[in-house]
């Protein structure tokens, strides 16, 4: 299950493990965790998982020099001759202007990379078709030109010194362009889940790994290059956030930077949004229902994913566990049509209704013994429970995440729906309170409502009604 919290770092030379020692796919998968845009690229990223024994073919390829991108300050192209002396205030806006200047540039390369060493030869040698590769790739094309149209403003502005006076009135006219990321981080949990599903396919393992194991792609698979364009997106705040941090007040660039800053927070939170309900809407469709009772009005009408994973229960039964704004779905999943899909494992569970409880290590007071169900106390780690109570009927779970930060995360993404719901039930009970109130003993009522919302929410309702 991904989290939130996640620092984004675009990909570059960084260090793969050996092909051996990839884990598989069950051990990393964590909570799923709004803001989407980094949670899906983490929980996507943390998926990917190459199998040693599905190989197709017994070769043993020598291992290639991995290509490593150069990386240099700006304080290295400064031309001190042209220039004046700086102050180090200075020097680091130019090094964050350069930072920015020097990630287009980066994102640009492997942008056209992914095009020309992934996309193109496996449309010529029928890898994949059209169709499939339109999917995975989408529109990545398109964003080609918006980088390469910020690099060379960017490089207009710069004086032949090497130093630049203002890129703030740039970013305010470029970052609209932005918008056209909606589709493409939207369409990626899609793109991912068909990728998987066609690295089963020999001829597409194949070539991916030959990829992976040739020095132009610096020991990142094909995935890390489609979710750059994501990973660049949620690092422009970032790189702004640095450039004011080193802009004086009475600076000429500071109006602007301001108000680039406004921009982008805007447009991230928009593209987050769209993006969760697209993530949401694509696993609702993936859930297979045994019986129509199990259907539930809260999952239709769900527009947030809080979190999704797998878990194990107290079997060591996999589940994949679906945290929705509303309500809780355990399922199992399952292959339909050589599609991925959810089949409801119990009835769906209401996050108003749900009781959770944090379990230690080695706990056996479940209502049932875990110590039983394994032979040895360090497989009984990370559980907690989860429990619904509906008229004489009791639904109790006990769920075991991969590790303690994994348990950790669904704990808290629990924690913080029923306080969403909390809260947007107080509202409403708060709202009625005040309209039943207002006409006749307003200043009384008022004192009331205080006083009940302190209470638990059923207790709310009985004094407000």
């Amino acid at each position: 299950m991904t989290t939130a919290n996640m620092r984004e770092n675009e990909p570059s030379s960084k260090r793969v493990k050996p092909l051996s020692r990839v884990t598989s796919l069950a051990s990393l998968i964590s909570p799923v965790k709004a803001a989407p845009l980094k949670r899906i690229g983490q929980t996507l990223q943390r998926s990917i998982s190459f199998r040693s024994d599905c190989r197709p073919w017994g070769r043993q390829i020598a291992p290639a020099i991995t290509k490593r991108r150069d990386s240099k300050l700006w304080s290295e192209t400064f031309d001190l001759g042209l220039g004046h002396m700086l102050s180090s205030t200075e020097i680091k806006r130019q090094e964050a202007i350069f930072e920015l200047s020097q990630g287009e540039q980066d994102l640009i390369e492997d942008l056209k990379l992914a095009k020309k060493a992934y996309r193109d030869p496996m449309l010529k040698l029928s890898i994949m078709t059209e169709h499939e590769l339109n999917q995975i790739f989408f529109t990545l094309d398109s964003l080609i030109p918006l980088h390469e149209d910020l690099l060379s403003r960017l490089r207009e502005a710069r004086k032949p010194d090497g130093s630049t006076d203002h890129v703030g009135h740039i970013l305010v006219d470029w970052l609209p362009c932005l918008e056209t990321y909606n589709s493409y981080c939207s369409n990626q949990v899609a793109a991912k889940a068909l990728l998987d599903h066609k690295k089963q396919d020999h001829r597409v393992h194949d070539f991916l790994q030959r990829c992976l194991e040739s020095p132009f792609s610096r020991k990142l698979d094909l995935w890390s290059f489609l979710d750059i364009p994501r990973s660049r997106l949620v690092k422009y705040p970032l790189l702004l956030r640095e450039m004011l941090k080193h802009t004086s007040n009475d600076h000429p660039d500071r109006q602007h930077l301001d108000e680039a800053m406004n921009m982008i927070q805007s447009i991230v939170a928009d593209i987050n949004t769209q993006t969760g309900e697209s993530e949401c809407r694509y696993y609702k469709e993936r859930l297979l229902y045994l019986e129509s009772g199990q259907r539930d009005l809260l999952i239709d009408s769900s527009r947030i994913l809080s979190c999704h994973g797998e878990l194990k229960n107290n079997r060591g039964a996999k589940l994949h566990v679906f945290l929705f704004q509303d309500v809780l779905v355990v399922t199992r999943a399952i292959t339909q049509n050589e599609q991925l899909c959810y089949q409801l494992h119990r009835q769906p569970i209401p996050v108003r209704d749900l009781e959770w409880e944090d379990l230690q290590d080695a706990e056996v007071r479940l209502g049932g013994s875990i110590r039983g169900a394994f032979s040895h106390s360090e497989r009984i780690k990370n559980f907690f429970r989860v429990v619904f109570r509906s008229g004489g009927q009791l639904q109790t779970h006990c769920f075991q995440a991969s590790d303690a930060f994994n348990k950790q995360q669904w704990l808290n993404c629990i924690r913080q729906a029923k306080e969403a719901v909390w809260s947007a039930e107080c509202g409403a009970a708060q709202t009625a309170c005040q309209d039943r109130a207002r006409p006749q003993h307003d200043a009384q009522n008022h004192s009331d409502m205080l006083i009940c919302c302190s209470r638990n929410i059923s207790d709310y309702y009985q004094c407000c009604f």
